[in-house]
């Protein structure tokens, strides 16, 4: 039995596009699910359509919306520039379930998709979907990782380690300092996300086919971003000019690019771990990661940091997509962008390995690690750039000296200095403590 609700144009581009065998992320589905619902209701409003008809549509687009005929979605990422089949299949499928409800036909074309482009359609719905995944995915990660190194900093706070710059060893830090910097990189990340929120709120609705608004009321965009915010419980307005968001996807891709730094933030961070649990005996060996699985098929007992490099292989990828959504976003060809579907694939894919990738590394990396005090404190009595300290008492020449003299002894710093000066002891170890340099 045929369970199939999309129709003729749905098949023909499954036809026609057979590159990728991907069709788009089901949180794009869903937002053109709400786009559609919130079409159906303005054209009644503004008394385009019926109440039943608009009501039939409106109820069949919401269970799109809420995910039920997913399955009914196959079109291929790779298709024609626009999205045109992709938001034909909408059509279709939502007619569909609204002819049932109806008793009556519903036209993809003349009901379903009245007033509308998919030239503004699936722009609008880049943005829509884009705001879903980060309100309801990775700003919450972002969240539960601040919450996350917050009480791993207050359990690290007293703890001392040898700095490094350049991989080499500098001053002492405190572990909770190194943290701290963490934390602030995906603290600013989140900030720079919500910024650009403000400009993913404003669609392209109401500009339909080059941005001129032909065959649609000129209040339908804004009654559109109207009942969109009732739905998603955000704040919509239609964009300040529709020839820029209909040929353009200058948004998308500052999005993209603030993916992309919160990708390399992350990288950044993973590989900081994947160095101090570095080891056991051969590396830095500074924490000690859970073992989550055998390390090795070959070597028992062998380790592996597993969650830091599953997290830096999706920062990759993540960095990966923002390349392929920048050659997109400058391919608007006088008044249509025509690499939509990419970019809204691309942004989606983005966001949740990010969401996904952030739970990961706090939950089961950051939030489980455990210190190997007795390496820190080993290592730190013998980092000779403590000799840093004694600079303003001995001189740079001078500290030079005693620092080459404890590297190539192995010596703790404060028994070379003590020789090699005339400090005493206790002045010594006073300018010469770790916690005093932090």
């Amino acid at each position: 039995m045929d369970n199939t609700l999309y129709q003729k144009q749905t098949e023909l581009a499954l036809e026609n596009f057979a590159i990728g065998n991907e069709p788009f992320p089901a949180t794009f589905i869903h937002a053109l699910g709400y786009v559609k619902a919130a079409c159906a209701t303005a054209n009644f409003e503004l008394d385009k359509l019926d109440k039943a008809r608009s009501e039939a549509i409106c109820n069949a687009a919401m269970e799109v919306a809420e995910g039920k005929h997913d399955a009914q979605f196959p079109v291929d990422i790779y298709q024609t520039g626009s999205g045109t089949s992709t938001n034909m299949n909408a059509n279709e499928v939502i007619a569909t379930l609204a002819s049932e409800r109806l008793g009556e036909t519903v036209h993809p074309n003349d009901d379903v998709n009245m007033g509308q482009s998919s030239n503004d359609v699936i722009p609008t719905t880049i943005h829509v979907s884009s705001v879903i995944v980060l309100k309801q995915s990775l700003i919450p990660a972002l969240e539960h990782s601040h919450k996350v190194l917050h009480k791993k900093m207050e359990e690290l706070n007293g703890i001392i380690k040898t700095g490094r710059t350049h991989l080499m060893d500098a001053m002492p830090i405190k572990m909770s300092q190194e943290l701290s910097g963490w934390q602030a990189q995906l603290k600013q990340s989140k900030l720079r996300i919500e910024d650009t929120m403000q400009r993913l709120t404003r669609l392209a609705i109401g500009g339909t086919a080059v941005g001129t608004g032909i065959n649609t009321d000129k209040k339908f965009g804004g009654t559109v971003c109207e009942v969109l915010g009732r739905y998603l419980d955000t704040t919509f307005s239609v964009a300040d000019n529709h020839f820029a968001a209909i040929s353009a996807q200058d948004t998308a891709l500052e999005l993209a690019g603030q993916l992309n730094t919160l990708a390399a933030a992350l990288m950044k961070i993973s590989n900081d771990i994947r160095w101090m649990n570095s080891g056991p005996l051969a590396g830095l060996g500074e924490i000690s990661l859970p073992k989550l699985q055998a390390g090795s098929s070959i070597m028992p007992g062998k380790v592996n940091p597993v969650i830091p490099e599953a997290v830096t292989m999706a920062c990759a990828q993540v960095m990966g997509y923002h390349t392929a959504t920048t050659v997109a976003g400058q391919s608007g060809n006088f008044q249509l962008n025509v690499m939509l579907p990419l970019i809204g694939r691309n942004l989606i894919k983005s966001s949740e390995l990010l969401a996904n990738s952030i739970m990961h590394l706090s939950d089961k990396a950051i939030a489980t690690f455990e210190v190997n005090q007795d390496k820190l404190n080993e290592v730190l009595a013998k980092n000779p750039i403590l000799v840093t300290a004694l600079n303003q008492r001995i001189g740079y020449e001078k500290g030079t000296e005693i620092a080459k003299q404890a590297y190539a002894d192995k010596r703790d710093i404060l028994d070379v200095a003590k020789e090699m000066t005339d400090l005493d002891e206790a002045e010594l170890k006073t300018l010469l403590d770790p916690a005093k340099l932090v």
